[in-house]
């Protein structure tokens, strides 16, 4: 699968360009702040109905303009399809496929498989236990759309249980049997989220070392634990349990939404303890088994972003990924940089089909 084409009207700093793709490797040069990022944004945006890393789809909209569109053109499993999204402000989006109205976005999601590599990762390890789990969700939805059902209707469940805390709270009440329709709402999803998060977890990990065994050319071990109170107890124990605390705190305290991945580098969490290169090394590792596992289920190669990936790491460590990324296993790959030196040195060593592409100020060329 691949993605031939992409035009773009008014997202973020790009006003308008018109760009056809290498079908295996395109690369973006040009100084920070130039747009690169965003053109990846754009093609993340195609796949996924949202963009990376704004939450807001209004603030997608460049600044000085009343609405943004997308198009992109692709081939996938030997058909064409054409998807493409238009936004004004204060609207909804529209998100289209050949042309025909999507009813409801959640059918799209899986369809156009892709995994995007950022700075902004470091999240995963920096950031709190939410991060650790939209990177689970995220994945397992690619593939599993009745995981995405189960994580929707969790949510609105834990929203409405909360509530019920609140005004019991509140109102110096409490009602067992009410409490009990949201529990029950709750053991419901949330023991098949758990059951889809735990086996992705078990076959994530091997694939995952692998990647940072070669990468790191074996000088150091690695591991990941998925932290679930229900490895413990049942969803319905755990509800009991906490009941008293939930009561005091007017909100629920256990629960799938309290999971976490917990990394390891040796025996030493790697978030205290880890270079700057290794929780680098981590994060690519972690990406690039998201990619085989996304790959495996798909029946598709994902696209591959890489953005701004090499920063940080030595000259043997990048040698590796591109050794990796260079490999029949992988397709489509984007890739930035802005150093065309260094972008010049990594294509010689992929050789394969490429195109260069200068971003300047919003504006695509192609080189």
């Amino acid at each position: 699968m691949h993605i031939k084409n992409i035009s773009i009207i008014n997202y973020k700093n790009i006003y308008d360009a018109s760009i056809e793709f290498s079908p295996k490797l395109n690369c973006f040069i040009g100084r920070n702040g130039a747009g690169k990022t965003n053109l990846l944004d754009a093609v993340y945006y195609l796949s996924f109905c949202k963009s990376f890393f704004n939450a807001t789809d209004q603030l997608n909209i460049n600044h000085n303009e009343t609405f943004f569109m997308l198009n992109g053109k692709y081939r996938r499993l030997d058909s064409a399809e054409e998807i493409s999204v238009g936004m004004k402000k204060g609207q909804k989006k529209q998100f289209k496929r050949n042309s025909k109205v999507y009813k409801k976005l959640i059918d799209h999601i899986g369809l156009l498989p892709l995994v995007m590599i950022t700075p902004s990762d470091t999240n995963l390890i920096l950031g709190g236990s939410d991060e650790r789990r939209k990177f689970m969700d995220g994945v397992i939805s690619q593939y599993n759309q009745n995981y995405l059902t189960d994580l929707l209707k969790y949510n609105r469940a834990l929203l409405q249980r909360n509530n019920l805390l609140k005004h019991f709270a509140a109102e110096r009440s409490f009602d067992a049997g009410l409490l009990e329709v949201w529990n029950a709402k709750l053991i419901e999803h949330g023991n098949r989220i758990h059951e889809q998060r735990k086996q992705f977890v078990e076959k994530l990990i091997p694939v995952f070392q692998k990647y940072y065994s070669f990468i790191s050319q074996r000088n150091e071990t690695v591991s990941l634990v998925h932290q679930s109170g229900l490895y413990e107890k049942s969803f319905e124990e755990l509800l009991n349990e906490s009941l008293p605390k939930d009561r005091i705190t007017q909100y629920t305290t256990q629960g799938i939404h309290k999971d976490d991945l917990v990394y390891y580098i040796g025996d030493y969490g790697i978030k205290k303890m880890g270079s700057q290169g290794q929780k680098k090394t981590y994060l690519v590792a972690l990406k690039l088994a998201q990619f085989d596992f996304v790959k495996e289920i798909s029946g598709v190669k994902p696209i591959l972003l890489l953005d701004d990936v090499f920063d940080k790491l030595d000259q043997q460590r990048v040698e590796q990924i591109v050794r990796v990324v260079a490999g029949e296993q992988f397709g489509q790959i984007f890739l930035t940089d802005t150093n065309r030196e260094h972008l010049d040195s990594i294509i010689q060593r992929m050789d394969t089909d490429f195109r260069i592409f200068n971003v300047d100020a919003g504006k695509v060329k192609l080189v």
